[in-house]
């Protein structure tokens, strides 16, 4: 996500590395919105409480702001990917 976040990378470019780099059924943000969105904000944000000075668990706006919009994933429609 911070990858999508910084603009280093699009959604599909993370999730076509890593299926045809890795040999991954289904790319890790596909494999998001799979879950839902808001499941994977609570999950994050559990891990921040507990190691709150670990940067790899700062909250993430892209995905902050995709909960709040209601984009959860496959289960509301939309999330990275549109359904």
């Amino acid at each position: 996500m911070r990858l999508v976040e910084n603009g280093d990378a699009t959604v599909a470019d993370i999730d076509i590395a890593m299926k045809l780099g890795a040999g991954h059924p289904m790319g890790p943000l596909q494999l998001c919105d799979y879950i839902g969105l808001d499941t994977i904000k609570y999950v994050v944000d559990g891990w921040h409480l507990e190691s709150p000075n670990d940067n790899r668990f700062e909250p993430c706006a892209l995905l902050d702001n995709l909960v709040k919009e209601g984009k959860l994933g496959k289960k509301s429609g939309e999330g990275f990917y549109r359904y």
